[in-house]
């Protein structure tokens, strides 16, 4: 749920304006009918976090503040709109997330329509990630099978069309790109960890080091906290290991497990698509071996653009076109959701 609700009739909305402030990622964009990316603007805060290693709630928030008005006049402008400008609606990401964030975000979007006298909706930010593979997709048949991996969640999700998701199953521990970001830092190859892990793993050997797959032959859930733990162990007992060796081996294990996951789900869905979302979904390794997997088994993988699996507003403004659509609507009085399920 995302606090939206059915609203009354309403004419045709083609122009959309996404707001996403989730997490690190300040952005908008402007998009039209729901698939064509008009304008995306994302103003990043790696630099502002890097030095601790992972993201500072408190800084982002703050960053956020800073950052949304220019973020937002960037992708009016770049739209072609002004202030007074043709926007038929506005969506912002209400959840989940950083409350602190998140506020900065949903409530400049809920200003906008106020002001614009516009449509607001909140828009999930696990089913936004659902549509940026689909964005640059096409014409897509359904039910499909997405991978959601990203620093905050892993999920194995049936799309049986927008709006109709099954969850199939989903980390029970750690998510796959938190376990990133921990190896990374605990190796010292900075911070974001996704990046870096793959980056040193292109000098190493992926078979050098036998970590576990855990759960790898077990439903379609998965754990990424014993992997994580099993690299500080075998690290601290081999200090003489090379950091490059350790990415590689450690980037295999999880890739492992997520292809041997979303493949099983592919097959128990019947789908006809294998769609991966989230920051890890960047990942290079990952996106050959499902692309390789989903060719196998005879269906279409949908790899989103690298640009499109980091947090975007691109995809909060489609998510929000079909909620829009299907006549749903967001009252200005509503929060925002920082626990906010699928």
């Amino acid at each position: 749920m995302s606090g939206a609700v059915p609203g009354p009739a309403a004419p045709a909305l083609d122009r959309v304006l996404g707001i996403e402030t989730s997490c690190d990622e300040t952005a908008a964009s402007v998009v039209d009918g729901g698939m064509h990316m008009v304008s995306s603007i994302v103003s990043s805060q790696i630099d502002l976090h890097a030095r601790f290693g992972g993201v500072v709630p408190e800084l982002a928030g703050r960053a956020h503040l800073e950052l949304i008005t220019a973020t937002v006049e960037d992708a009016l402008a770049a739209a072609g709109s002004g202030d007074a400008c043709a926007v038929d609606a506005v969506a912002a990401t209400v959840g989940p997330g950083l409350i602190g964030s998140l506020l900065v975000g949903v409530s400049y979007a809920k200003a906008l329509a106020m002001a614009w006298d516009v449509p607001f909706v909140g828009v999930n930010h696990l089913e936004a990630h659902l549509f940026g593979a689909l964005l640059e997709a096409g014409d897509v048949a359904y039910p499909l099978v997405v991978e959601l991996v990203s620093g905050g969640h892993t999920l194995l999700v049936q799309m049986d069309k927008p709006g109709s998701y099954t969850v199939l199953g989903q980390t029970i521990d750690d998510a796959a790109g938190e376990a990133f970001d921990k190896v990374a830092r605990f190796l010292g190859l900075g911070y974001p960890g996704g990046p870096a892990i793959q980056a040193a793993a292109e000098h190493g050997d992926r078979q050098a080091i036998a970590f576990p797959r855990s759960m790898i032959g077990d439903g379609l859930d998965c754990s990424f906290s014993g992997l994580k733990t099993s690299v500080v162990n075998y690290v601290r007992r081999h200090p003489e290991v090379s950091n490059e060796d350790v990415a590689a081996s450690f980037q295999e294990a999880v890739v492992d497990v997520l292809v041997a996951k979303g493949a099983r789900a592919v097959v128990a869905t019947g789908a006809r698509g294998w769609c991966l979302a989230g920051g890890v979904a960047a990942n290079a390794p990952l996106r050959e071996r499902v692309t390789a997997e989903a060719a196998a088994l005879g269906v279409r993988a949908l790899l989103p653009s690298r640009a499109m699996c980091t947090d975007n507003a691109a995809m909060v403004a489609a998510a929000g076109w079909w909620l829009l659509g299907s006549g749903m609507r967001t009252p200005l009085a509503a929060g925002a959701e920082p626990n906010l399920l699928l």
